[in-house]
């Protein structure tokens, strides 16, 4: 029916089931297709889609080996099935390519009456994923710094940039003048807010940052950015990173080089994951309370759905947690020259300019 009407299945579900917000001229075209060809909706199959599946959706745009290879993700669903799971509420994950996918996706597990609601990860700017789950009649939270002019609720640490001044500000009480960023995909709200963070902070300080490089969050890209970093002729003698995955994927880059970590080169994560406690050495890291976010979300997400639930509760912003990846500026002399190159498994000692 949607095919003969002209609109999508979401749309004639939406109408059919006097959901969402539908155009007045979308509906008529929705009941004038039916009328042609003679279709009325079975009263046990509208009650069942009207029914509560008591299932929320968290649909992720990120490759497979991406996603297997971040902690973040399984932090992140922890703390929402935390707060679902004794309410009786299933979630049901999917992963997508780009965003067509993902609004393809959503349109069709509202047709299907599958979800009840949807958590949405990785804020940009102008996301249209809000306001077309808010055209569905769909609950959604979005996981982002708080923002009122939202159409859905969001849920997230405010002033994401605290916990990338706090680094930078701990790198220079080291010492620190030659510092480097490796982050992820500029299109992502935390990310420019993070880079605008650190670059303020080390101008502020009258210091220029040695390199920013952007990667897609894949263990290959914090590798390559970190080899290319190390063979700057003005080297970093400290690098922050954007997630604690790539951080670890950067001090194992540097002790192939021949690097000794904190000694040579301080690094610095960003989320916290257990994983970070047991390195050797343990690594410092900004703490934005993952599994507490996923709990609020999950709060928030279940309001929405009309469940009474305890108000979220989070606890500030993103801190920094200084361990041992991190320790004084070394000697000049130390920490300019050629080290290996790692790339492809063999050593040769090159040289490059910055």
């Amino acid at each position: 029916m949607a095919a003969a009407a002209g609109v999508s299945t979401a749309a004639v579900s939406q109408t059919v089931n006097g959901t969402g917000r539908i155009a007045e001229a979308t509906r008529r075209r929705v009941l004038d297709a039916a009328a042609e060809l003679g279709w009325s909706p079975s009263a046990s199959a509208t009650a069942l889609r009207r029914a509560r599946t008591r299932t929320l959706a968290l649909v992720v745009r990120r490759p497979t080996d991406v996603l297997g290879a971040d902690p973040h993700f399984s932090e992140l669903i922890t703390g929402l099935e935390g707060e679902l799971a004794p309410r009786g509420y299933g979630l049901l994950l999917h992963l997508v390519a780009d965003m067509a996918q993902e609004s393809a996706l959503y349109e069709r597990l509202v047709a299907e009456g599958r979800i009840d609601g949807a958590v949405l990860t990785d804020a940009r700017a102008d996301d249209p994923r809000p306001p077309l789950l808010r055209g569905l009649g769909l609950p959604a939270v979005l996981l982002s710094a708080p923002d009122d002019t939202s159409p859905v609720p969001n849920v997230g640490l405010g002033q994401q940039g605290a916990g990338v001044r706090e680094a930078v500000a701990h790198l220079l009480e080291l010492g620190h003048r030659r510092i480097a960023y490796v982050t992820g995909p500029s299109e992502l709200t935390h990310t420019r807010l993070r880079r605008a963070a650190f670059e303020d902070a080390l101008t502020e300080a009258g210091v220029r940052p040695v390199a920013v490089r952007e990667t897609d969050f894949t263990e290959a890209a914090a590798v390559a950015a970190t080899e290319e970093l190390l063979r700057l002729r003005a080297r970093p003698t400290a690098v922050v990173y954007s997630n604690d995955s790539m951080a670890v994927c950067g001090i194992g880059t540097a002790q192939r080089a021949g690097l000794r970590v904190p000694h040579d080169l301080s690094v610095i994560g960003y989320d916290n994951l257990p994983l970070g406690r047991w390195l050797h050495p343990r690594l410092t890291t900004v703490d934005q309370q993952v599994q507490a976010v996923g709990a609020a979300a999950a709060r928030t997400l279940l309001a929405e759905c009309g469940e009474d639930v305890p108000p979220p509760v989070l606890d500030g912003r993103p801190r920094l947690v200084v361990r041992e990846t991190t320790g004084p500026v070394p000697d000049v002399r130390e920490s300019t020259g050629p080290v290996p190159d790692v790339r492809g498994g063999s050593v040769a000692y090159v040289r490059h300019g910055s």
